[in-house]
């Protein structure tokens, strides 16, 4: 792993405010008045068989595990949104990635880290973000391209449950100290695109 400067940023990251756009209630409960749809659309989603729903779960679930899609199947995903998008379950979309998809998919990476001991824990952090940040976020924002209009985007909702499901899990303080005087280039950058006022759609597209 290719070793760059230490950056001059707080250790302490779990402290670590908010992107400047308004931050959704990341994994909370619906509002009240919106509870009795949430919970029905909700179990729509889990129960129902529809083909549309079920193929696009499948692929993200995948993408999180290291697959990649197969030709053609982009088109097919896309298509299948654009259906979902006008049916009753529309509005609830980005709220079942959110609360769902996004959080069981995550799971995989951070067991993933915590796997690994000691200094080899902030390597295999930096492998994961790679990975996470070139081939698994433009793959999610590719599949739910249809998805438009929404307070926050699937990039940035993704870079922040990347941030709050897995970074504020693995005792990130503590990896930083390991790692110390220099840290991988890779981490650099996560912290760079993640830290306090960052905007979560900008930041390099790969790694430099």
């Amino acid at each position: 792993m290719t070793r760059g400067f230490t950056p001059s940023l707080p250790v302490e990251f779990p402290k670590m405010g908010s992107f400047r756009r308004p931050r959704p209630r990341f994994m909370s409960s619906p509002a009240l008045s919106d509870l009795p749809r949430f919970q029905a659309a909700r179990q729509a989603l889990q129960l129902s068989s529809n083909s549309a729903w079920n193929s696009v779960q499948t692929a993200v679930i995948n993408v999180f595990k290291g697959g990649g899609l197969q030709s053609n199947e982009l088109y097919a995903l896309n298509e299948n949104i654009r259906r979902l998008l006008k049916s009753e379950l529309g509005s609830f979309i980005t709220d079942y990635f959110q609360n769902q998809l996004l959080a069981k998919g995550l799971l995989f990476v951070e067991e993933k880290i915590k796997l690994c001991e000691g200094e080899n824990r902030i390597e295999v952090l930096a492998e994961v973000w790679d990975h996470f940040f070139t081939e698994t976020l433009p793959t999610l924002q590719a599949i739910f391209y249809p998805v438009q209009g929404q307070e926050l985007t699937i990039r940035q909702i993704s870079l922040l449950g990347f941030r709050d499901l897995v970074l504020l899990k693995v005792k990130l303080e503590d990896l930083l100290l390991l790692a110390q005087p220099q840290l991988p280039s890779s981490i650099v950058q996560m912290l760079l695109i993640l830290q306090p006022g960052a905007t979560p759609g900008s930041g390099p597209r790969s790694r430099s």
